[in-house]
Formats: C-alpha cells, structure tokens, sequence
C-alpha cells in the first residue's frame, strides 16, 4: 500500500518577534497561512527496518539532516514501530526560502506514516511531535490559517483570509533562519505590525486591510544582509501587486494580487529579476 501527502507551502501575513526567550528561541506573534504550492511525498513500507528517501531533487539532504527523516525516525521511536518505510520526496518548494518547505515535508510525514501504520494518532500528539522537530510542523501538520505565538507551536486557528492571487519569488539565495534570528535585536524594531489590524482585516474578508497590515520584523535584518531581496520587493511593488512582503526569514518575498489581468504583468516583470517565480493561489 502506498500513501499520499501533500506539504504545503506557508506565508506569513504577519511576522513580529517580541524577545528573546530563556531557553534560547523567540516569542513570536504570527499570522500564517498556505498556498498551492506543494511537495508531494509518496510512501511505502518496506521489508526491513530502514528508513530511505528518495527525491528528483538533488539539491536536499536525503539522510538525518532531512525533516521528513527526522519525522519517520521519531514516529518509530515513540510508538515503537519496528517497520521499515521508503519515502518518496517530490519537491517543488524552493529551499531555505522562508516558506517552511522542509517543516511542511516533516508534517506530511506525520500525518501520512500515521495513516500507513494505522497508529490513530490524534492530530493534537501529532502537533506535539512536530515540535519538537521545528517551530513551524505543527502549523504545518494543521494548515489553515493560524495565528501562531510562544515559539510558534501554540496554534489558534482563526478565520482564513480573503481568496486572491499569490505571487512568489525567490532570488537566487539561501538564507539562514538561525543567522537571521541570530542578528535580530527587539529593542531596535521600529514599528510593530498590528496582529489586532490583520486580525479585523481578515475578520471581515477585507483584501485591501490584509494587505495594508501586512508586516515582519525579520525585514530589517534580511534586507540588510541582501540587497536583491529589496530590489525584489521594490520590483513586485512597482508592477502592481496589492501587497507585498518578505515570507519568513527571506529571501523568498511574496505579493498578494486580486486582478487576475495584472498576472501576467508581474510574473513576466519578475522573471527578468529571477528564475523562481510562481504564481499560485491561498489554499482557503
């Protein structure tokens, strides 16, 4: 038997990074949602007691270093599974690109090594299993749209925004999400976006209020590091998108479009800026 998962792609609407915690991560607010663009995983068991993945890719780790391997090896180990399984990773996500492909992948695993062993895991464990492979996994074993805080595990899933366009774009880059974070400093934030705006902005179904709070504090940092990644904004800003932010660390940086006529004018615009260029809708 073979089973099937998607793994999303997510944005952040909006990104703010409150302190620095005692334990060594952030306290964060976070509005996140995902969009049509997806790995898919294959998996199958095997006759032996192995983990091994696959991909067409061949830019990603296939070993440890992999967030779905690390899901398949901490499923077997906590419920004590002494069965082989093979992983096929179809990846289409660009990576160390800010919208949580490798998180994604690890909560895929989950949810589909759940679902081929028959364990019955309950979605709130399988949040809990996230956590402890990364901030994000556990938004991403939910999807929706979620308002995320404390490092990013404590979920509140809320109403979804408005159904528009997305476009993304990811400069030819890699960022480090630990040097981003590493680099930030709270007390040099000049503003703060406003989680109650987005929050009634998205409440009442307003694309216009969406992206007038768009916001991320990690902005700064990124920037700074990156020109492209201005130059990037600037350029989806000027071609007409309705909203535009960096997702994430970066580099990858995003613009919300609600005409449909403007596509091809911003995609083409951007393509002569980048080669990752996709053009997708909210997965509402």
């Amino acid at each position: 038997m073979k089973i099937y998962e998607k793994a999303p792609a997510k944005i952040n609407l909006l990104l703010d990074v409150l302190r620095k915690r005692q334990d060594g991560y952030h306290e964060v607010e976070m509005i996140m949602t995902m969009v049509d663009l997806a790995d898919r995983l294959e998996m199958e068991e095997l006759g032996r007691d192995a983990i091994i993945i696959s991909s067409q890719a061949g830019y990603i780790p296939l070993d440890e270093k992999n967030l779905a391997f690390q899901a398949a090896r901490l499923i077997k180990e906590r419920y004590d599974v002494r069965k082989g399984v093979y992983i096929h990773l179809d990846k289409k996500i660009p990576v160390a690109a800010g919208l949580a492909g490798g998180s994604s992948d690890a909560a895929a695993a989950l949810r589909g090594l759940n679902r081929l062993w028959k364990l019955n895991i309950p979605t709130s464990e399988l949040c809990r299993l996230g956590a402890e492979l990364g901030s994000d996994v556990p938004f991403c074993v939910t999807g929706g749209t979620a308002l995320a805080t404390g490092r990013g595990e404590v979920l509140q899933h809320i109403d979804n925004p408005p159904q528009c366009w997305v476009v993304l774009a990811k400069p030819p880059i890699n960022v480090s999400t630990a040097d981003v974070y590493g680099r930030f400093r709270a007390d040099e934030v000049r503003r703060h976006p406003s989680l109650s705006g987005m929050m009634n902005a998205i409440k009442q179904g307003s694309l216009h209020g969406v992206c007038s709070e768009l916001g991320n504090v990690l902005e700064d940092v990124t920037l700074s590091l990156y020109p492209q990644v201005m130059q990037l904004k600037e350029s989806m800003q000027r071609l007409g998108a309705d909203g535009v932010l960096m997702s994430g660390s970066g580099p990858t940086v995003f613009g919300l479009v609600s005409k449909e006529a403007k596509l091809a004018r911003i995609y083409n615009g951007l393509r002569g800026f980048c080669k990752e260029v996709y053009v997708v809708r909210m997965l509402t």
